[in-house]
């Protein structure tokens, strides 16, 4: 009897720990990657973005904290887990919305630190009723400017590889608030 007792318990201890290091819902995960988009030949281009050497993404999973398509192809992954995934429009970063393309005075432009003037394709912020937008400078005049409020990486097909570095439970205020706190994360 005694036997399938810790027969049993170590049964259900190694289901418990396995349970806690897949991703899924009210996890915090970290990982790395390269991005590059998939161009209209089938190509790749070079990689537009990637995680620095030591420096993780942290992301709460089942938050939308990351692009719907990869948080979905993470779902169930471990830690030490690879994958390579190539995401439509629709499942990263949407498709691109013409009516997103609009003429705003230039007095409610916020430019990036250190930025002084205006260029075509540089980066702004504009405030509106909803918060703060980045946006994409497109033409500039003397009291407007023309800019996109589409994500840079909307309409495109985007191709990630990715490798799961880290997964831990979600503290009840990450959960409460959403996001990732601490190191990785937001700090409040």
């Amino acid at each position: 009897m005694a036997e399938s007792y810790k027969q049993q318990e170590s049964t259900e201890s190694s289901e418990s720990e396995n349970q806690e290091n897949i991703i899924a819902k009210n996890k915090v995960v970290a990982f790395n990657y390269r991005l590059s988009e998939v161009l209209p030949d089938g190509e790749h281009s070079d990689w537009l973005e990637h995680t620095k050497e030591g420096e993780p993404l942290y992301y709460l999973h089942g938050f939308h904290n990351v692009v719907i398509g990869l948080e979905q192809a993470l779902e169930g992954k471990k830690q030490g887990d690879k994958i390579e995934i190539t995401l439509k429009p629709e499942e990263a970063y949407g498709l691109r919305n013409p009516e997103a393309v609009q003429r705003v005075p230039i007095k409610h432009l916020q430019l990036p630190i250190g930025v002084k003037a205006l260029r075509v394709g540089g980066l702004a912020r504009v405030r509106s009723d909803k918060g703060w937008h980045n946006v994409i400078i497109l033409k500039s005049g003397k009291f407007h400017a023309d800019v996109d409020f589409n994500h840079p990486l909307a309409g495109r097909t985007l191709h990630y590889e990715v490798e799961v570095i880290a997964i831990r439970d979600a503290s009840e205020e990450e959960i409460a608030h959403g996001h990732v706190h601490g190191p990785g994360g937001h700090q409040h």
